[in-house]
């Protein structure tokens, strides 16, 4: 009888069916001691890996959680002014352009890929007295035994909101307190933090927690730190040209070019339509008046934008930076009084061509996040499916691409949405453009949230390279 149960139970786990509900109660009793050098410190903790955090994982590779408590709180100590119940829990998703993505871990496991793992983060976190949980999630490339894609939008930032609720649900069987969840992640990583700090608890995500067991707990979060995030997307292609309209040479990952008269027309056209989107968001400054754009792209907002190129590079300054050779800058007194737009942008460079998202021949990776079961890429804006090159492409359904996109649910009362922001995009990075943040940053003020934004000088597309400054913010925010 054992036999064949166990056999039963390995064809379940061979096929990724796994239809006997997991138990989402924490086994306290199932982790191994791990310890590191880290920074003159050994670092020792309680290793929690492999957590399934859902009753009906369909993946089992990525529905796991790995947690990591140092050892000190079993032991009535405290680190950093935090004890076992008031350790605040760090959240790192390890998302990359929408793929799948395995959870951070304490250990540096054996490097696969171009992007090797750096456990500096988890690392940090954990000397400074936070308790680290990091969920696996579904990316668009996944498959499940039937060839299915059960990967797309909206399934990564579903998987992340279950894991929140299996850390809420298991708030008073674990170490550390779950009402103070602080998310992080770079670029599509920083999308996915951004998304659960807009969306807790919207109902919109609801049938997709269902489907998979997740928790009976709310998935709403205490804060969070985004760097470069990737979001907007539906709006993101007229961003980028609004900035980069008149820069036609690109670099995009080696592949060097100049426009052609059709790319340029398409940028012409995106640049257009951003104005309009723009003043149609009735965005205020910081003295309540509206930021606008006029029919040149010109106007306030454009003025914000910058004043924070502005303030990066006087912070570089005041660092000790040499900033003589930037002749788009003009400095006075070691005061950074102005920025020429278009030199900057000629310095900073062109990366995608139009639409840089949304791309023409439906071949791009957000074409990808936005497919269905049976439907590898479609369009998500009317502009790039109107101009599609691909005659067999089709549109992601509206609701689809609503929840994937932070600023649909932000000060929308069916959500709870954190009270604490700190967001990152950097002053050289070239993936999205700067009123794409920006706007996140503005929303996030005129509804009363607070975020902590900054374009750091000369930084390019990615992530926690601040580490000290993050977990300063953190320590403030917590305490």
């Amino acid at each position: 009888m054992k036999v064949s149960l166990w056999c039963s139970f390995c064809v379940l786990l061979t096929f990724g069916l796994a239809r006997a509900q997991n138990s989402l109660s924490f086994d306290a009793s199932k982790y191994e001691i791990q310890t590191q050098e880290f920074n003159g410190k050994t670092i020792k903790v309680r290793a929690y890996e492999k957590i399934l955090y859902v009753a009906n994982p369909v993946d089992l590779n990525h529905h796991i959680l790995n947690m990591y408590i140092p050892e000190e709180y079993f032991n009535n100590q405290q680190i950093n002014g935090f004890s076992a119940e008031t350790a605040p829990i760090f959240f790192p998703n390890r998302v990359g352009g929408y793929m799948p993505a395995q959870p951070a871990t304490f250990l540096v496991p054996e490097q696969k890929g171009p992007f090797p793992y750096n456990n500096k983060t988890v690392l940090t976190a954990l000397s400074k007295g936070y308790i680290v949980a990091s969920a696996g999630a579904r990316g668009r490339t996944n498959r499940n035994e039937r060839g299915e894609l059960i990967g797309k939008a909206p399934a990564g930032i579903v998987d992340l909101k279950a894991a929140v609720r299996y850390l809420k649900f298991n708030d008073k069987l674990m170490a550390g307190d779950a009402n103070k969840i602080i998310s992080n992640g770079t670029s599509a990583g920083g999308a996915m933090s951004t998304l659960l700090g807009a969306t807790g608890n919207h109902a919109d995500y609801e049938p997709f927690l269902k489907e998979l067991g997740a928790a009976n707990a709310t998935d709403d979060i205490f804060a969070v730190s985004a760097y470069c995030p990737i979001i907007n997307l539906e709006n993101a292609d007229m961003a980028y040209e609004w900035q980069l309209n008149k820069i036609h040479g690109y670099n995009f990952r080696g592949k060097k070019g100049d426009l052609d008269a059709e790319s340029i027309k398409v940028s012409d056209d995106l640049k257009a339509a951003y104005l309009q989107y723009l003043n149609s968001l009735n965005l205020k400054d910081e003295a309540g008046k509206k930021l606008t754009l006029d029919a040149e792209g010109n106007g306030n907002f454009k003025e914000l934008v910058k004043s924070y190129l502005v303030a990066s590079a006087q912070v570089a300054l005041n660092s000790g930076t040499d900033l003589s050779a930037h002749t788009f800058l003009k400095i006075e007194a070691n005061k950074v009084v102005s920025v020429d737009f278009d030199g900057y942008m000629i310095y900073l460079e062109r990366m995608k061509t139009p639409p840089a998202f949304d791309a023409l021949d439906n071949k791009s990776f957000e074409n990808n996040l936005f497919g269905t079961k049976s439907i590898e890429n479609r369009h998500f804006t009317e502009y790039a499916k109107v101009h599609s090159k691909d005659p067999n492409a089709t549109m992601a359904d509206a609701q689809q691409i609503k929840m994937m996109n932070p600023m649909s649910y932000i000060g929308d009362k069916s959500a709870k949405t954190a009270e604490n922001w700190r967001v990152r995009h950097g002053a050289k990075d070239r993936d999205t453009g700067f009123a794409v943040p920006i706007i996140l940053a503005i929303t996030l003020q005129n509804k009363g949230f607070i975020i902590d934004f900054a374009l750091p000088w000369d930084k390019p597309h990615s992530g926690d390279y601040d580490l000290e400054e993050l977990f300063n913010w953190m320590d403030i925010i917590t305490k």
